[in-house]
């Protein structure tokens, strides 16, 4: 009898590093290769095809392998943050080109396109988070470059649908770039959609345990843009360290399953909260009550992750004494480790970003979600949320 083998699924091709066996000495777990620099032969040719560690080495392409092959993607390139994989993108932009982004997204990124903008570098149009019709209006046939999405929006998480996008940049001939950090590859694969290049903070799920800082850049199609990416990054010298690399190909391994109970653990906290007294809404994509719940169903299977965002009753000081009240959520910036955070985003952005006063950003962890549960109901009443 004739059996057929199946395709092994992404958790296992995860889980085991593409099935990563050292050809020297058997290990099973990718090696530190700290060289900076390489030897060559009598000839004076490179003996593995590596010259220079602002090139990246052998721990790195690593890394952008597993990541290439978890986005179903031509490529990917590991920057040292994911400032620096954004701001990749910019540079590789002509002079005075156009670009259409969200009016609210990562606060970061936003603020890179203004400074781009303001010294005349880019010409910069923004609509509404989600809203299609705000996005085609902005695009102008031939002479937009870029489009800019990213879904679910931080810190909002409205839900854009990706391949609506990509038919409307694609129609004017720009290029999509998509950020959906929130919703890793595991959940959301951009580049299946019609996105160009997909971007992601690495620091945040695909690591999944705060101890680095790392952003990447995939693409569905290799060209000259892609070619003139990668030696901006040379330049810049931004090409990820060597144990940052081995720290994230650690933590991929895990990736789905820490999604997987983060999803688990928002969905139930965000329940909680809906019918919270001391709550007046719940930003969560994952709630049937979202207006993007059916956008982001199809585009994540269900895997919504474990961001979300609460407006709090009362007063903007009254938010802040939540965070201040919790016990269990760790009051820090950042998002998709195994622990949960919170944060008045307000406080942390600054007044030149538009967010609400009394939004709370939480980013829900691996924790017993009773206790996260239990902490924010001790948290809001302590704060008099209500």
């Amino acid at each position: 009898m004739t059996v057929e083998k199946r395709a092994l699924s992404p958790a296992t091709r995860l889980a085991q590093a593409l099935r990563f066996v050292d050809a020297q000495t058997g290990a099973i777990i990718p090696a530190i290769h700290p060289a900076a620099t390489y030897a060559r032969d009598e000839n004076h040719a490179l003996r593995g095809g590596l010259i220079y560690r602002r090139d990246g080495n052998q721990t790195t392409a690593q890394a952008e392998a597993i990541l290439a092959d978890l986005e179903g993607a031509a490529e990917a390139m590991l920057f040292s943050t994911g400032i620096s994989a954004a701001t990749a993108v910019i540079e590789q932009l002509p002079a005075d080109a156009h670009v259409v982004v969200p009016d609210v997204m990562y606060y970061g990124v936003l603020g890179q396109f203004r400074s781009y903008a303001e010294k005349r570098r880019l010409r910069v149009s923004h609509y509404a988070a989600g809203n299609l019709d705000e996005m085609r209006a902005r695009m102008r046939a031939g002479d937009t470059a870029l489009l800019w999405v990213e879904t679910p929006n931080n810190p909002n998480w409205d839900v854009t649908d990706i391949e609506a996008a990509a038919e409307i940049a694609h129609a004017a001939g720009a290029r999509l770039v998509t950020d959906c950090t929130a919703t890793p590859p595991c959940a959301t694969r951009a580049l299946d959609l019609g996105a160009d290049i997909s971007f992601h903070s690495a620091t945040k799920y695909l690591n999944g345990h705060s101890d680095i800082t790392a952003g990447v850049l995939s693409v569905r199609e290799k060209g000259p843009f892609w070619e003139e990416i990668a030696e901006i990054r040379n330049h810049q010298g931004t090409v990820l360290n060597t144990w940052d690399a081995w720290l994230l190909i650690r933590g991929m391994r895990t990736l789905i399953l820490r999604y997987e109970r983060a999803t688990e653990n928002a969905l139930q906290l965000a329940a909680h909260l809906e019918r919270h007294p001391g709550v007046e809404g719940v930003l969560y994509p994952g709630l049937p009550s979202h207006p993007g719940h059916a956008i982001a169903q199809r585009q994540t299977g269900g895997m919504f992750g474990g961001m979300m965002s609460i407006i709090v009753k009362g007063s903007e000081a009254t938010a802040i004494d939540v965070v201040r009240a919790c016990e269990v959520f760790y009051p820090a910036t950042s998002l998709g480790g195994v622990e949960s955070l919170i944060e008045h985003r307000k406080t942390v952005s600054g007044e030149g970003f538009p967010v609400h006063p009394r939004l709370l950003r939480i980013s829900v962890g691996i924790e017993d979600v009773g206790d996260l549960i239990d902490d924010l109901d001790c948290a809001l009443a302590r704060a008099g949320a209500g």
